[in-house]
């Protein structure tokens, strides 16, 4: 297919190279079934494939398929997800397993993919291209670096994604890519991953580098550009470890809702711009008739356009029954809570 920018370079090449060079992961271990391919785009989304490689596995041998996870409880969802951050990911999978089994079954197309709860454009195209074998382009963030360049298209992100989302489409028009369609998106996948890089594209060994517009100009590294970044919000909180004389800490469950929706937490005050006092805080412990003394330090912790900053205070009680051991807690909080028990 030609586009107002030029020809497509083949789609053919590509897979002989993908043929020759695909990473192996985990999910490509097994033939793609679209639970398998669901869960980890899913777990992919804002996480490396190093942190999900061994995850995704301990994730199916506990929830081996989308009738376990429909009938899983929340809490047994949430203490498997600890750790792999932006929670809502896990609530949405867990409602559309749930949606899916009312249904009766997986959606047998995209289209269908994207009705369900947390299911957006990418995640659809992904399902449907690599499970269903649909002609389609996911477009991710390697994708979008990668067509990018090939076109040497300067308009940053995010104003370029409908430009780019058009490109990639430009490919499904060659036999090569609609015979493969989940092979061709994993090999733009690994190409971004492993060559068209960030940083320092590796140009001389890529298999597209003859067609490439950015590499041809020589400004293949500077693409795609980016629009600056909003400002981040700083948040502030204070967390209360209330331990007893057996280890065991008090933790709750976070409101389904906002930030670390649904999620093992210590109890603490809400997060605001403003830093709290002692004195303030107190108001909001799990109980007003202890002597709760500050600790040394803050926890930090990052999340995508807000950075949080905690402190913990501590009080000690004989007996905690409904507490949770220490070595516990530290298996089933989410990270930011986690950084808190250094402190204590």
């Amino acid at each position: 297919m030609t586009s107002p920018l030029g020809a497509h370079p083949s789609a053919a090449e590509l897979l002989a190279w993908y043929d020759r060079a695909a990473r192996r992961l985990a999910w490509r271990d097994a033939a793609p079934d679209p639970y398998r391919i669901w869960v980890s785009e899913v777990m992919l989304q804002q996480t490396t494939v190093a942190a999900v490689g061994p995850r995704y596995a301990r994730f199916l041998a506990r929830f081996p398929d989308v009738a376990a996870l429909a009938a899983a409880d929340w809490s047994e969802l949430a203490e498997e997800w600890a750790g792999l951050g932006y929670y809502a990911r896990a609530r949405n999978l867990h409602a559309a397993a749930r949606a899916i089994m009312a249904m009766g079954g997986f959606p047998t197309d995209s289209t269908g993919w994207r009705a369900l709860p947390g299911i957006g454009p990418y995640t659809a195209s992904a399902i449907g291209a690599i499970a269903l074998g649909e002609p389609l382009v996911p477009l991710d963030g390697n994708v979008e670096r990668v067509v990018a360049r090939l076109f040497a298209i300067e308009t940053p992100l995010p104003a370029a994604k409908p430009l780019l989302g058009r490109l990639a489409d430009g490919f499904t028009a060659q036999p090569a890519m609609r015979a493969r369609p989940g092979d061709f998106a994993q090999a733009l996948f690994d190409l971004g991953a492993t060559i068209c890089t960030p940083r320092s594209p590796a140009c001389a060994i890529c298999p597209w580098r003859e067609g490439c517009r950015a590499a041809a100009r020589g400004i293949a590294g500077e693409l795609p550009r980016k629009s600056p970044k909003a400002a981040r919000t700083a948040l502030h909180g204070v967390h209360f470890a209330l331990l007893d004389e057996a280890g065991r800490l008090l933790l709750e469950r976070r409101p389904e809702s906002g930030l670390l929706g649904g999620m093992l937490a210590l109890p603490g005050t809400p997060w605001r711009a403003e830093p709290w006092a002692d004195a303030e805080a107190l108001a909001h412990a799990p109980r007003t008739d202890l002597d709760w003394q500050a600790r040394p330090g803050v926890a930090q912790h990052g999340f995508t356009h807000r950075d949080l900053t905690m402190r913990v205070m501590l009080a000690r009680v004989p007996e905690l029954p409904e507490g949770v051991p220490l070595d516990q807690a530290t298996r089933s909080l989410p990270s930011a809570m986690k950084k808190l028990l250094p402190l204590l």
